[in-house]
């Protein structure tokens, strides 16, 4: 701990954002770094707790606090305060696999299990790994490092997004011949397409791809599995072989005329709009929200991402519908420190909306009934019905129930879906005869990232569920020395 007072002595600050009005204009990113004095005080805040926390990822009031991949926080923060960059950069590098990911995208459960946050404000952590990874390639301290042996193992990786990419870069670095199968055009599963440009910049992506490249990945993009090559090919081509394709399954709506024209999966608009941003520059080939009245049912990360994307499109009007209740403003006393704090957060999406359109588009307590199509068969409006908690009396859990006589009918140009996912699409575990839960997710062990077909094994979302990047990290990484052990009968990651 180089500066036992520096939590006293130095406030939090952020990184400045372009304002809503202005970076609403392209879809770049809009954080800028501070210098790197200013950033070096901030690494002076972290206290070096005893316990720290901000690391452990333990499981509080039902939520996990502190990061999954316990990330060594204080020490590369004191190597920050201290100008140890390079040093920083080697104990960052020791647990996160994609700190430029992390640090852009991760909803940062480490700040919120932060000591400094019990009575005043949390470590920057999150801007503070994301400048040591940035400082790196910077200096050209991360470099591809390819293994010096080769084990004569095969593995077959399905899925680039964060779970594959961090299970084969494990696993390559092992000395075992990795080759990662996508069934999009670019590598990068959900980092590629299901998060917009301006929270992380494809270049970003590409960037770790030619380094993991040069390691001695390989890549084979357009190639679904299951479809285009059989299950069963791969088992046999392969020494072992694990499932990293996420949970592409969205959620539906049950509701009246879902056929009706011009509604879809939020998964396919936000893909949509970077693939066209990608191949031309956003001028065709994509499902538009211009001069539209939009209507999105999810008020997750997800449904912001939406928002946020449908103000660049230039829409008429956008509206974000959420089931559930606003949540506090800040922490009650049923949600204590350090647990992770269930309080209303507004993100970037909702920030652009109001400065648009001059209000939050967020209508809580609601939910689409029906779709009203006109004579075309396309969307024109949706009537929304208000929503109240009960009590369910069989089962005791609080159930969501429309409310008597609420009804509201809403113009709807384009309506989006971010209601969430129901696991992996089945096929993938029909192919290769994968026991699935009662969650739709591959079936395994507790504990453990190997299915019951031999040689096969899960990990990320088709594993646990919808969750976060940094849990898919996790999850990858953690598949990947289990993998290991089962090819050489030991294994030396940890």
């Amino acid at each position: 701990m180089g500066k036992p007072t520096g939590f006293l002595d130095f406030e939090r600050k952020l990184n400045k954002s372009v304002k809503p009005a202005e970076r609403i204009k392209n879809f770049n990113e809009f954080h800028s770094p501070m210098q790197k004095a200013a950033r070096e005080q901030q690494g002076a805040r972290c206290m070096n707790c005893g316990i720290p926390f901000c690391q452990s990822a333990m499981k509080l009031g039902g939520m996990v606090s502190g990061c999954p991949l316990h990330n060594l926080i204080p020490e590369w923060n004191d190597e920050i305060y201290n100008g140890n960059w390079e040093y920083a950069l080697a104990r960052l590098t020791k647990t996160a696999s994609f700190p430029e990911f992390t640090g852009r995208v991760c909803p940062a459960l480490c700040e919120a299990a932060c000591s400094c946050g019990l009575y005043g404000d949390s470590v920057t952590v999150k801007e503070n790994e994301l400048a040591i990874i940035e400082n790196g390639y910077k200096n050209g301290w991360v470099k591809p490092h390819p293994p010096e042996v080769r084990t004569g193992k095969r593995v077959a990786v399905i899925g680039s997004g964060p779970s594959g990419l961090a299970c084969a870069q494990r696993l390559n670095g092992r000395g075992h011949s990795v080759t990662v199968y996508e069934k999009d055009d670019r590598v990068g599963g959900l980092l590629m397409y299901g998060i917009p440009n301006m929270k992380l910049e494809k270049s970003v992506i590409d960037r770790r791809i030619n380094l993991m490249k040069a390691e001695g990945v390989e890549f084979r993009t357009g190639v679904n599995v299951g479809e285009d090559i059989k299950a069963e090919e791969l088992l046999e081509k392969f020494d072992a072989v694990v499932i990293c394709c996420g949970a592409g399954n969205p959620r539906d709506l049950k509701v009246e005329n879902r056929d009706t024209k011009g509604v879809y999966f939020a998964v396919d608009f936000l893909k949509s709009t970077t693939k066209a941003l990608l191949d031309n520059g956003l001028k065709e080939g994509f499902i538009s929200a211009k001069d539209k009245d939009v209507i999105i049912v999810g008020g997750g990360d997800t449904g912001n991402d939406c928002v946020g994307t449908c103000i660049r499109h230039g829409c008429k009007s956008v509206t974000q519908l959420e089931m559930m209740p606003k949540l506090p403003d800040g922490r009650t006393d049923a949600n204590p420190w350090p647990q992770y704090p269930r309080v209303c957060k507004t993100d970037y999406g909702q920030e652009e909306a109001i400065a648009v359109f001059g209000k939050d588009p967020r209508v809580y307590c609601t939910t689409v009934k029906s779709l009203v199509p006109d004579e075309n068969g396309y969307i024109k409006a949706v009537v929304t019905v208000e929503l109240k908690p009960e009590k369910d009396k069989k089962s005791g859990r609080t159930v969501m129930t429309e409310v008597k006589d609420s009804e509201k009918t809403l113009d709807c140009g384009l309506l989006l879906i971010a209601a969430g996912f129901l696991g992996p699409k089945p096929y993938i575990a029909k192919a290769f005869g994968a026991e699935t839960n009662e969650r739709s997710n591959i079936k395994t062990p507790d504990g453990s990232y190997k299915t019951g077909v031999d040689k096969l094994f899960v990990a990320g979302d088709s594993h646990r569920g919808q969750s976060l990047v940094v849990w898919a990290i996790a999850e990858g990484r953690a598949a990947a020395k289990e993998i290991d052990e089962y090819l050489m009968g030991y294994t030396n990651l940890v």
